[in-house]
């Protein structure tokens, strides 16, 4: 195991009813900007619940939030927290809520160009608005991090930045808002948990069994219980389970002390961006052909993983590897996420454009080794068609 320092100061408030509490967690004499998405959050009444829940606060309304978090937009209530001098935000919403309320967070503090956030990748960031979030679809885990993913339309770009002053103060999760997503998000959701353990676990063996066993649960209960969450939608228990497995994908705990890869999210980014894919949509379509381009380097753990997840236990160590990576392309079909470039609409001649923004934004050495080049990007790209 590698040495590690692990600091993550989000306070989770979980269970059925609990936006109440934000009384209790937002300074009294605190101005608030509510940051949303779309619709959803009013007709379903947790604006509704989140509004009561403030009381006496001062407070004001940014929606329109994109699945994908346009910069475009963000800069938009960057300038009306300026404008109107708010001191507190508050995400309402799934992930790329809480991805873009962290840029508005930090940019709002930012004296420069506000895309040097991005581009250095979080490094510029040194201070930040406070805030906290209510979780409304359980899938990136943004809700207990400090990463951030934006898209820039203007550059067909999807930059990621990390910094620790955007840790959410505290994140209320109740389960009961999720029911009535629809099947396309939950399955999105799940996908979309279960590769952020996979980036973090699918590398080599690297003598960690603490967080191979945690990574390991996480993964068998996304399997259990995602096919469950699209036939009983209202099953509270396999919501709240699915909702705590998606925050514990990508908390950092799992990832500390091991080797991460994290390829497959950096080329699913130019997928999003060129092609306006959902996130989950480009992961499920890289992965298996990323696994089976790494196949040798990868091929202890996903042996492991074939043993240990799908319950394999027949064959050599690549046979069960082989029959892993087909388990998994399956379990993304059944989340009714599709796996191949065509499902898309999408053909060889995209694959170029891709590889040629990948190079731009400098993703040129990715993977636990450093080796998942742009040509290695181009053959899984041809491998995903």
């Amino acid at each position: 195991m590698n040495n590690f320092e692990f600091y993550n100061p989000t306070r989770i408030v979980f269970g059925e009813g609990k936006i109440a509490e934000l009384d209790r967690l937002i300074p009294a004499d605190s101005k608030v900007l509510i940051l949303f998405g779309g619709q959803s959050a009013r007709k379903n009444g947790t604006l509704d619940e989140v509004e009561q829940a403030l009381g006496q606060r001062q407070f004001g309304l940014f929606g329109g939030i994109e699945p994908n978090p346009r910069y475009e937009t963000l800069m938009k209530a960057v300038e009306k927290v300026s404008a109107e001098d708010y001191d507190y935000l508050l995400a309402v919403g799934g992930g790329s809520v809480i991805d873009g309320t962290k840029f508005v967070a930090a940019a709002a503090k930012y004296d420069g160009d506000a895309w040097d956030i991005l581009t250095s990748m979080g490094g510029k960031v040194d201070a930040a608005l406070p805030f906290g979030t209510v979780l409304t679809l359980p899938a990136t885990g943004s809700e207990m991090n400090k990463g951030s993913v934006v898209t820039r339309e203007s550059m067909q770009a999807k930059l990621p930045f990390m910094s620790e002053l955007v840790f959410p103060q505290f994140s209320v999760l109740d389960p009961v808002k999720t029911y009535t997503l629809p099947i396309r998000q939950v399955g999105n959701g799940a996908v979309d948990a279960f590769v952020h353990v996979v980036e973090q676990y699918l590398t080599y063996p690297a003598n960690a069994p603490v967080q191979d066993r945690f990574a390991e649960g996480l993964l068998q209960t996304l399997v259990e219980l995602g096919p469950q969450a699209l036939e009983t939608p209202e099953d509270y228990n396999v919501r709240a389970s699915l909702m705590w497995t998606a925050t514990l994908a990508l908390n950092g705990l799992i990832g500390v002390g091991v080797p991460q890869d994290w390829s497959t999210h950096m080329l699913g980014h130019e997928l999003t961006a060129q092609h306006g894919l959902d996130h989950a949509q480009t992961l499920a379509v890289v992965l298996p052909a990323m696994l089976n381009e790494k196949f040798e380097q990868k091929q202890a753990k996903l042996a492991q993983f074939a043993e240990r997840v799908w319950h394999i236990d027949q064959g050599s160590e690549a046979e069960k590897a082989q029959q892993a990576i087909e388990k998994t392309r399956d379990f993304f079909e059944r989340m009714n996420v599709k796996t191949r470039m065509s499902d898309y609409d999408l053909e060889e001649t995209a694959i170029e454009p891709l590889i040629e923004s990948l190079t731009q934004h400098g993703m040129t050495q990715l993977g636990e080794h450093g080796d998942v080049t742009p040509d290695v990007c181009r053959r899984v790209l041809q491998a995903a068609l």
